[in-house]
């Protein structure tokens, strides 16, 4: 990696606060630290700007490219560029445009191994895990990796968009029970979504209702003696407002969720905007910490790790509701 780090020029300024542009930003910070011949070039950043640019910027590329997708290169977690990316980038969206906060810090302890788990919500780029890897990054200087939805990783939009192998190099772990257990009995400080891909599904009508939760991660806590950190996030339902969930057309594009909402008509002129979501205000409320220890020799273990799967979300779901009263009554 380049010795200096990447400092913001008046044109960053200017990505970073208009929608269309935070795909150039996350593009132009890969490339300082990053040899990319494959990347987008500055014609196509310019082409991203302006309505119905970005299918023509789509368009130079493939054909500067040879007729070819991006090559997908070999990358592997680097704790170096996560630190750089969530000092230089990172940080000012969390800071100034998301207005992110940490609630009950005290519950937090010094050091991991942990399973941070959270609900999920917004229907969009992963916006309130980034944030909530920030903010626990800032108060103990954790390195965190997230689990992720396997389309973050090879779907072709994904493949365009960023750079080949952007979520590995910055952390992610796919949601893949072999690769999720890799991440755990290696010891690392895992961000993970119990209800998976239900979260972002349940759309707007149900933005506050937690869904079924996952009991991969229990038995995952109690096989390697992790313990769980419960958070709650308000304020990421906001992320993308609105939206419904188009299960048929989803299904043709071969996405985990497609959602409709008046913002898209704005993303079909602006695709680049894919990683973009809306104005909000994240607050994370942390839990106490939940230690594993189940009785891993009993026979009905399968059924008591469920049930301590839904006193869980249960639980949640109660705080959920506690802190939208609260915000209510203020």
């Amino acid at each position: 990696m380049p010795s200096g780090g990447y400092i913001f020029s008046w044109f960053d300024w200017f990505c970073l606060w208009y929608p269309p542009g935070w795909l150039i930003l996350f593009n132009r910070h890969w490339q300082h630290y990053h040899t990319d011949q494959d990347g987008w070039n500055y014609l196509e950043y310019g082409l991203f700007l302006i309505p119905g640019g970005f299918y023509l910027a789509l368009l130079s590329r493939w054909l500067r490219l040879g007729f070819r997708p991006p090559r997908r290169e070999i990358g592997e977690f680097d704790p170096q560029y996560q630190e750089a990316f969530r000092s230089e980038v990172l940080g000012p969206i969390v800071k100034y445009y998301f207005r992110a906060e940490l609630q009950q810090v005290e519950n937090l302890p010094s050091t991991g191994p942990l399973i941070v788990a959270m609900n999920h919500a917004g229907m969009c780029f992963p916006w309130d895990f980034l944030t909530l890897g920030y903010l626990l990054s800032e108060a103990r200087g954790w390195v965190l990796q997230a689990v992720a939805n396997p389309v973050l990783f090879e779907h072709p939009w994904m493949i365009w968009w960023l750079p080949p192998k952007w979520s590995q190099v910055l952390g992610g772990v796919r949601a893949e029970l072999d690769n999720f257990e890799a991440a755990i009995a290696q010891g690392k400080i895992v961000l993970y979504a119990p209800e998976g891909i239900r979260g972002p599904l349940k759309g707007w009508r149900r933005r506050y209702q937690l869904e079924k939760f996952d009991i991969s991660f229990l038995q995952l806590s109690d096989r390697y003696h992790i313990p769980i950190l419960p958070v709650v996030c308000i304020g990421s339902e906001f992320l993308h407002p609105w939206a419904v969930n188009l299960k048929k057309l989803q299904r043709l594009v071969k996405l985990p969720f497609l959602p409709l909402s008046p913002l898209m008509l704005v993303l079909i002129l602006f695709p680049s905007m894919g990683i973009w979501a809306m104005r909000t205000r994240l607050r994370y409320s942390i839990s106490p910490l939940q230690p594993a220890g189940l009785d891993t020799h009993s026979s009905k273990r399968r059924a008591v790790i469920y049930q301590q799967a839904q006193q869980l979300r249960e639980k949640l779901q109660l705080q959920i509701n506690h802190l939208l009263g609260k915000l209510v009554r203020s």
